[in-house]
């Protein structure tokens, strides 16, 4: 159970948030600046800072950040999914250690769509074609259509779309 931010670091932490969603990162992060030092390493201020070093693509420290919630969080599924997304894109990082960490995270959460749908796309970039489609046919199975938009926009699926001559799951 965590402990609840105090009211002043909360109104803080919704600031920020609101400053996110304006899509103003600069303003967010100076919010987040007023939070007690104390309080900074709350998972839900941790939420906020992925987000604004993901918004301005910093994405070594939104990885470290991202390793972090994932294991305060470890039972959150998109702690996982946002700590591969950074990693993929951090200095060093690549879509086989993303991958790695998706595994990891299908396994703790066979019931989530997003978790394979992901796999298939790094398989994908990777021309690990056989797997994509696995991974591809398991996030449809979990929620087809959602799957399926998602599919047909995803440029990281390009490669098997390519492989197979057409955009079918």
């Amino acid at each position: 159970m965590m402990k609840p931010l105090s009211l002043d670091d909360a109104r803080h932490l919704l600031a920020a948030q609101g400053w996110l969603e304006l899509g103003d990162a600069a303003s967010a992060g100076d919010e987040l600046k007023e939070i007690t030092r104390e309080e900074r390493t709350h998972p839900a201020v941790l939420q906020i800072c992925y987000a604004i070093y993901a918004k301005r693509d910093e994405w070594d420290t939104a990885a470290k950040v991202a390793e972090e919630l994932a294991s305060l969080l470890p039972d959150i599924p998109g702690t996982w999914i946002n700590f591969a997304y950074a990693t993929r894109r951090r200095t060093g990082g690549g879509i086989p250690e993303a991958k790695k960490i998706l595994l990891v995270a299908e396994a703790k959460f066979p019931d989530d769509f997003v978790i394979p749908f992901n796999l298939a796309c790094y398989c994908s970039q990777l021309h690990e074609f056989e797997q994509a489609e696995k991974w591809l046919k398991k996030a449809a199975a979990i929620d087809e259509k959602t799957v399926h938009e998602m599919a047909a926009d995803d440029s990281d699926l390009e490669p098997l779309w390519k492989s197979r001559g057409s955009k079918t799951i």
